[in-house]
């Protein structure tokens, strides 16, 4: 089964340092970073990464 294509955040300006995600057939969250998509890929579980984003949009709301 192959891996998803990158997808870049939509919060992302054009130019800007961006995190890409990417979903892996072994339900498997990827996030690298746009100023070297092929160097160090943070791996994390869709529980995992689910919490962190719903972290962030709480502090975001609370600013």
């Amino acid at each position: 089964m192959p891996t998803s294509p990158w997808q870049k955040s939509s919060y992302c300006g054009e130019g800007d340092a961006c995190i890409h995600i990417s979903a892996s057939p072994a339900r498997t969250v990827r996030l690298t970073e746009s100023g070297d998509p092929t160097g160090a890929i943070l791996r994390t579980t869709p529980a995992a990464w689910a919490a962190l984003v719903r972290t962030l949009k709480e502090e975001r709301t609370r600013d």
